[in-house]
């Protein structure tokens, strides 16, 4: 039986608002991919050069530690991943995410929520990280419209 997963890092709570409303319409399992460290307000800060964000993005190698790792991941075929977009790219939790699982044949399909910035420069670095996955086409999802896309990704 194949099962589905909608795995997500949401900072403020908009993208677990779209992982929810994934989840709900494919009947997926949620799993928050929560940092061991949680972040603050001055830790979110982009403006501040010195705050945790800007210094986990301006270093490629970082890999935030994860509260706790998902159970039983052999058993989803299919795997959501949901993030906000940090400088034209998935967060680096997401990139220590995709590096704890062995991806190979899953499906994984990436959306994303953001304020501006679209999910191409993501997905290129998100299909780098899992080469032997099976990559859909990701989609922003910034308001309406989550449960039919996921619907039609999951089918397509």
């Amino acid at each position: 039986m194949k099962k589905t997963l909608v795995a997500y890092f949401s900072a403020s709570g908009v993208t677990a608002r779209a992982a929810k409303e994934v989840a709900a319409a494919v009947g997926a399992d949620l799993y928050e991919i929560r940092p061991e460290q949680p972040y603050t307000a001055a830790d979110l800060d982009w403006m501040d050069k010195r705050s945790r964000s800007t210094i986990e993005m301006n270093d490629p190698g970082c890999r935030p530690a994860i509260a706790e790792p998902v159970e039983q991941m052999e058993q989803y075929d299919t795997v959501f991943v949901g993030f906000p977009v940090w400088w034209y790219v998935e967060p680096r939790i997401v990139d220590t995410f995709l590096e704890s699982y062995d991806f190979s044949g899953k499906t994984l399909i990436p959306f994303a929520t953001s304020g501006g910035s679209g999910i191409g420069k993501a997905e290129k670095s998100l299909q780098e990280h899992c080469p032997d996955a099976v990559w859909k086409k990701g989609q922003l999802l910034n308001g309406s419209g989550a449960a039919e896309w996921a619907a039609r990704a999951v089918k397509s």
